[in-house]
């Protein structure tokens, strides 16, 4: 354990000693002291994961325990700003991360958590409706929309592959393979490659060459066969993260001082005994465990250090995992020149697959009608070259594509221009994560899985729904509960045999296999919904 202002003693004492035993103190040099905030968990972040998971904690009547944000506010990924002007001259709100709820729920059968949570805090949607599309290349209006069927049919078939790999534990190939296979094949066909960008980048953030093809198929069909298949696009003007503080207050105080805002951590020291978190500003926190939801962006660039070092199993899958990049472009003007009954218009480059493809209005019905807010989405590497310029290099760029969507129209500058730069937040470092291809079942589920007593948790944890904001609402819930069923002093909520999503230490596979056996997708793994929804059927 190395430290670099004599914080060795309380590093020790923390792995060593009995977590009964006094306050550790944390020499600084000089005569200077820190004395260790003392509780029984950490939570490290306050995004939808680590909310979730205090609230699972304080429902199991585990109260001690400190929430370190790094940010100022409550959401993490989930995470909105203002934008333009409303008429009265006050901005609107846009969301810069998290948008849709994803998979609602159907009648007499399951509900996506956060449908439940946004319909108690009257959030603010509309329905996506993805037959509200016009396509478009570099000569203007061009109608392409033939293709659809062709880019089904063919998914169609890769979903029925995908249910054979899983069902005869046969080897995972990407989802490149699968169109293929299945009669897709864009090649230079520029208005296909829009098409298929639409239907694949869009979701993923990835491309199909590196989107592995068994879990990218679940990564779908777990949520909108499970659920239902609506997307529904938040527009509230108090911002989507409206549940997740209302959540976060159901069992925290104003001014409660177990949430910790702008407190940046930057070491963690582990072991048999508790966890030591040191923080940017000096202080420390001493627990018994310690719940890290960071990204595995965050993981990946090692913006926290861990000491000892994650071990080798642990440090594998983080960095074999994927973290896509989503960037929205804002921009208002001072009127809506495109057609307000649509929701989406798709343009094809004729050069470059992904070049400002997808655009959504928010002046259409149901949506901020009046504001003439009109945004575009890049991903993967198109995000990271916006992302590195300035916004007037991208401005340009993005004005030469819906000028020649419209060149029958004298399109104005806008008048509001921004977008967030999710690839360089040292918090964040993308937007969310995706599946690549040659990850087990196995593989992932290390990087689930606890390390002693530092836990992990967020929407790249959950093999069903990574990628998915109710995927960090499981995984947070999951551990919380597991956690608390550590720590209860009544131990009322430890495993009794009922649990539907499992107790204590979860499985971590230092030896992995080339598959996952069909017998192998168990709770146990992150595996709650019947393995057969993969392929678009439930099991009989």
């Amino acid at each position: 354990m190395r430290y670099t202002d004599g914080r060795l003693l309380a590093a020790c004492c923390a792995l060593v000693a009995p977590l009964g035993c006094t306050a550790r103190v944390v020499a600084r040099g000089g005569n200077d002291a820190t004395v260790c905030r003392k509780t029984t968990v950490a939570v490290l972040g306050a995004g939808v994961a680590g909310i979730t998971a205090a609230q699972a904690l304080s429902n199991a009547s585990v109260p001690e325990f400190l929430i370190v944000e790094r940010n100022d506010y409550i959401g993490g990924r989930v995470r909105h700003a203002n934008f333009g002007k409303k008429p009265d001259g006050t901005p609107y709100v846009v969301e810069l991360g998290a948008n849709w709820v994803q998979g609602l729920g159907s009648e007499g059968g399951p509900e996506n958590p956060v449908w439940t949570l946004a319909k108690k805090y009257g959030v603010n949607n509309t329905y996506s409706n993805y037959s509200s599309i016009l396509t478009y290349d570099e000569t203007g209006a061009n109608n392409y929309t033939g293709l659809f069927r062709d880019y089904e049919d063919a998914y169609g078939t890769m979903e029925q592959d995908a249910g054979y790999i899983l069902t005869e534990n046969l080897q995972d190939t990407s989802v490149r393979a699968g169109l293929s296979l299945a009669g897709w094949k864009p090649k230079k066909n520029m208005h296909a490659q829009a098409l298929e960008w639409w239907e694949w980048d869009w979701e993923t953030a990835y491309p199909p060459e590196q989107s592995g093809l068994l879990y990218g198929i679940t990564g779908y069909n777990l949520t909108f066969y499970q659920f239902s298949d609506q997307n529904n696009f938040v527009w509230d003007q108090r911002g989507f993260n409206t549940w997740v503080i209302g959540e976060a207050y159901e069992f925290l105080k104003e001014n409660d001082p177990r949430l910790l805002l702008n407190t940046t951590v930057e070491t963690i020291s582990y072991g048999p005994e508790g966890v030591i978190v040191q923080l940017k500003d000096g202080g420390c926190i001493e627990a018994q465990h310690a719940i890290a939801t960071f990204s595995v962006g965050v993981l990946q660039n090692e913006v926290v250090k861990f000491d000892p070092v994650l071990p080798r199993w642990k440090r594998e899958a983080i960095e074999q995992f994927q973290m896509g990049t989503y960037t929205k472009i804002f921009l208002q003007f001072n009127e809506t020149f495109w057609d307000r009954d649509t929701q989406f218009f798709l343009y094809a480059d004729n050069k470059t697959r992904g070049y400002y493809p997808v655009w959504q209005s928010l002046s259409a019905p149901g949506f901020i009608e009046e504001s003439n807010i009109i945004f575009v989405t890049v991903v993967g590497d198109k995000s990271y070259k916006v992302e590195q310029q300035t916004d007037e290099e991208t401005k340009a760029e993005v004005m030469k594509v819906i000028r020649s969507m419209f060149p029958n129209i004298t399109v104005p500058d806008p008048t509001a221009f921004m977008y967030p730069r999710w690839s360089t937040e040292e918090w964040a470092y993308g937007s969310y994560s995706n599946w690549p291809v040659g990850m087990t079942l196995e593989k992932h589920q290390n990087l689930r899985a606890n390390v002693g007593r530092l836990w992990f948790a967020g929407e790249a944890t959950s093999a069903q729904y990574y990628g998915f904001l109710h995927g960090a609402w499981f995984e947070g819930r999951d551990v919380g509960e597991r956690v608390a069923g550590l720590v209860s002093k009544n131990h009322s909520h430890e495993c009794d045999g009922n649990s539907t999503i499992g107790c204590g230490a979860m499985n971590d596979y230092k030896v992995l296999h080339g598959t996952t056996s069909l017998d192998e997708y168990t709770v146990a793994n992150g595996w709650a919904a019947s393995s057969f929804l993969t392929y678009g059927y439930e099991e009989e």
